[in-house]
Formats: C-alpha cells, sequence, structure tokens
C-alpha cells in the first residue's frame, strides 16, 4: 500500500503548488480569478481609473463587491491606490507591474473570445 504525502505550500524547485490548500500564491490566484477580480483587472489594462469610472464600466457590481475586490488586489500588490487629499476625497488606481503582468493573459483571453463571438451571440 502506497502512502499519500501532502506536499507543502512550496514545492522543492521554490515554486508554488497553487493546489495546495497553504499556498501562499492560491489567494492571490483567487483574487484575480473571483467574479470580480477579472473585470476590475481588465478595466484597468490601458488607463488609471477613479473608483466611480470603474464601477461605471464595470456594470452589475456593487459598490461594495468593487470596494472588498480593489482592496484585495491592492493587498495582493496587482493595482495600486492613489488618495488625492480634496472633499470629498478622490481615489485612482492603476495596474502595477505586476498586475499587468497577470492582466495581460485575461486581456488576451478576452479580446480572443469577443473576436470569435458573433454579433448575433453577444446580445
Amino acid at each position: 500500500m502506497t502512502e499519500s504525502v501532502q506536499r507543502g505550500g512550496v514545492e522543492a524547485e521554490g515554486r508554488y503548488d497553487v493546489f495546495h490548500t497553504d499556498c501562499p500564491a492560491r489567494g492571490v490566484v483567487d483574487h484575480v480569478t473571483s467574479r470580480w477580480g477579472v473585470w476590475v483587472l481588465i478595466s484597468l489594462r490601458s488607463r488609471s481609473l477613479r473608483f466611480y469610472e470603474l464601477r461605471e464600466s464595470i456594470q452589475g457590481i456593487s459598490e461594495k463587491m468593487l470596494a472588498q475586490t480593489l482592496r484585495a488586489l491592492v493587498q495582493d500588490g496587482l493595482i495600486w491606490r492613489e488618495v488625492e487629499p480634496t472633499t470629498p476625497p478622490q481615489v485612482t488606481y492603476g495596474l502595477t507591474e505586476f498586475g499587468r503582468d497577470v492582466g495581460e493573459p485575461l486581456t488576451e483571453m478576452f479580446d480572443r473570445i469577443t473576436r470569435r463571438l458573433s454579433p448575433q451571440s453577444t446580445g
């Protein structure tokens, strides 16, 4: 009978094992692939946006979910947040280098899907 050994969060080669529940990269993957994480990264691909601009660009997202998603992505180092000390404060978000790197294949996937869809199937 073969014994099952549970691997740690990091493999011997120094790479993360995202299939392991203790893997530190797993949380980042969860945030990126969450319902709203993908849309935030795609929305910021071209330029930095203020909170309200992001909310308007992502139809169906509530302010609460946008705030939670942005908080997680900032904490993961995928996006940056800048607060201008005005009344009310103006908060702008943009992609970090890491965020651009992670967002590039998402943008490619999005572009491939939209190119393949016929105009009749997008309604």
